[in-house]
This record gives C-alpha cells, structure tokens and sequence, in this order.
C-alpha cells in the first residue's frame, strides 16, 4: 500500500532489532503509536468507480480483508523487513505457506526433491496429496549434497528444505543446495520456522523463498495460528496474491496483530531460549539415560560447524534426544515415562513457546507417517522433543530428572 500522509519513512540501514520493532503500516489520522487492530471484513469505497478500479488491482486500496487487511500487511512488511525479502505474504497456517507456495509453482507433470527429515505434515502434503494431482516428489537426505544433485530431473521444479529440521535438528548447506537449484533452473524454498530470522537468512545465503509458521517463534507465546512465504515481489505479487485471493487461506486480522507484536521480541527471545537449550542439551548429554542428543550447538552434532556459520553462532532452542532402550517397545515406553513423569514441562506439540514443551514426535508430528517413512526421517520410538522456553534453567532439569532418573525401572 503507499504511505499515508502521517507517515515517516524509516532510514536505510537499520538493525534487525530495529527493524522487529519499527517496521509496521502508517498509524490511523488518530495517531496512535501502537499499531490498530482492524478487526472488519470489508472496506467502505468512496465511490463505485474507485471500488470498481481498486477490486481490479488497478488502484492500491483495501477492499475485502481475504484480499488484504491493514493488520495483515503490517505483519508482511515486519516479516519481509526481517528477513531481508522484497515482500511476504500471510496465511492461515504454516501449513497453508506451504500449501500456497506449491499450488503456486507447481503443476501435474512437475517434480520436487524435498528432505526427507521435513515436518510430518509437509512430507504427507507433497508425498501423498500432491502425487494425486500428478506431482512427483523426491525425499532425500537432509544432509547430502549428492543426493539433492542426483534426484534432478529434468522437470524439478523445487527444491525444499527445512533446516534446522523437526525434530532431529539436521542441517543442511543452504549455499550448496541454491546452487544446484539455480543451475537446474528450479526455485529453492526454505523452511525457517526452527532459526528464523533472528538466527538465519536463507535469502542472503540463495535461496529464493522462505516459508515461516507464525505460530511457532514469531509469536513467541502459543496463541495464534499463522504462516508467511518471503521471497521476491514478482513471486509474491504475481504468482502468490492472486491465488491466495481466489483459494482464501488467508491470515486473520486478529492473528496477525497478535504475531506483528510478538516480532518486537523475537530477537531477545531467540537468544534467551538458546541459552537456556544450549545448559540443558550439556546436561542431557551427560545423563546415562539418554542415548543420544540432537542439537546444532553441541560439537557432537554433526552439522555443527555448518549450523553454527548459518545460524550466526547459535544453536537455536529446539533439542531432540533418545532415551536407551533395546527394543521400539521399551523406548516408547521409557519415553512416555519421562514425559508423563514432568510436572513443569508442558506436555504439547507446539514449538517456540516461551514455555518449555515435552512432545513425543513418533507419536504425534509425525504420527501418520508409515513406519519406514518415520525411520527414514530418523524418527524412533525412544525419541523427544524439548522446545526450550524462558524457565529458570534449574527448574526444567529437575522436571526432567523426575523421568530420567528412573528410566531404567521401565521394561
């Protein structure tokens, strides 16, 4: 939209901190410094022509908020403006960015190479629904390179990944993989959701689209849903903006007031998590009942060098861990033990929250995948998944000792 009369134009150069906290839509003729919630399904025209030129898209102007909302072009500008993209644009979930994005690029006869490390959900949404509608995907290793560059065809239109990943943290060469999708004449899209921009910018490092569920980091508190695709203006403009007009999975007004807010936070939230994951995966590592830890700021994992160049030094908040056991059985078991045994943790599957939350990914993101799907995603029975939060970090280490503790006891 232009800017309003009322409105100052931010300098060039600022800081991301800056920037979470400035960038927004001009205030109202009323002049409020705290942006407006406009909580309306349509728009008043001042007369039938100018209505009639502005549902042509001849003319900027709001008309029907499933086409665009104040509160939500706010959230766009925010997000763009974070993660140095010329543009974004809202959806409903982060679920419905990924829908968008394929309905968008995608066609019967196209093929994509996506890890096979994703989310649950995206692997069911391209594996399974999309191959109904003739698309054809290729899942390979999150981590090799080799792979990706093998998996070409010559009709590969996209390339997507999610790094780090959910729920083993893998990451992967974001420079490496835009370079196979430019020479292949593809797009490579990145799943930002675990980094986000206040630890990774896939665009300064190639990629081409950047795919954020809302609902996790950037509201930072488990109270709405939200999802966004960043990338460049022709591709959002032209390709995104109309469809998502037409197919409607667009972000509420309220939504996106709420997570435009929590991006003020991001960055302070972000560092003070990873901090607190960073004491608590030492610690896990450590416990003899844990058999392996997953997380990007450890040395062991084995990624780190590469996670630590992409992610600014930072390990992010997101730890995956395996109890021992000798058998699928008693690791599901002893999983449930430890989680069933906390009292702090909350017992859910969301990330990002300023809460910790304790979730079982065998037995829910990643629930309706077959078996040897979950076991190429590296996902067993005996596995967890602890999003840190802001909790005295003493306090989670107990709450997780009441499980760990007796672990053995499970048979």
């Amino acid at each position: 939209m232009s800017h309003e009369p009322n409105e100052r134009a931010l300098p060039e150069g600022l800081h991301p901190d800056t920037l979470a906290v400035r960038v927004s839509i001009a205030p109202s003729h009323y002049g409020e410094h705290s942006e407006a919630l406009y909580l309306t399904s349509c728009f008043i025209q001042p007369d039938a022509e100018t209505s009639a030129r502005r549902f042509a898209m001849q003319e900027e102007g709001y008309t029907y908020t499933r086409t665009a909302n104040p509160s939500v072009t706010a959230f766009e500008r925010r997000l763009a403006a974070l993660e140095g993209a010329e543009a974004a644009i809202a959806t409903s979930t982060g679920m419905s960015a990924i829908l968008l994005m394929a309905l968008g690029l995608l066609k019967s006869g196209d093929h994509v190479i996506c890890s096979q490390s994703m989310f649950g959900s995206t692997i069911k949404l391209l594996g399974s629904e999309f191959a109904r509608f003739g698309v054809q995907t290729s899942f390979v290793s999150q981590t090799d390179v080799g792979q990706w560059r093998a998996a070409l065809r010559p009709n590969t239109r996209l390339l997507f990944a999610e790094t780090p990943t959910n729920p083993l943290t893998e990451v992967c060469d974001i420079a490496a993989l835009a370079a196979i999708a430019k020479k292949a004449g593809a797009l490579l899209a990145v799943d930002n959701c675990f980094a986000t921009p206040a630890l990774q910018k896939p665009l300064a490092l190639g990629a081409d689209l950047i795919i954020h569920s809302g609902t996790k980091f950037l509201d930072g508190q488990g109270r709405v849903m939200a999802g966004a695709i960043c990338g460049s203006r022709k591709l959002i403009d032209e390709v995104f903006a109309p469809l998502i007009r037409t197919a409607g999975m667009v972000l509420s007004p309220f939504n996106a007031w709420v997570v435009h807010k929590g991006m003020e936070t991001l960055s302070l939230r972000v560092a003070a998590q990873s901090a607190n994951a960073l004491q608590i995966a030492r610690w896990l590592e450590a416990h003899p009942a844990v058999e392996r830890v997953f997380y990007p700021g450890l040395p062991s994992h084995p990624q780190h060098q590469l996670a630590m160049a992409q992610q600014g030094g930072v390990g992010g908040s997101v730890i995956a861990f395996s109890v021992k056991a000798t058998s699928p059985e008693q690791g599901r078991a002893r999983a449930f033990h430890v989680i069933d045994s906390t009292r702090v943790c909350s017992i859910a599957t969301n990330l990002g929250d300023v809460r910790t939350l304790i979730s079982h990914p065998a037995s829910t993101s990643h629930g309706r995948l077959s078996e040897a799907q979950r076991q190429a995603a590296g996902v067993g029975q005996g596995l967890l998944r602890l999003s840190v939060g802001l909790e005295h970090v003493p306090d989670i280490l107990r709450d997780l000792s009441h499980g760990l503790d007796s672990c053995g006891r499970i048979t």
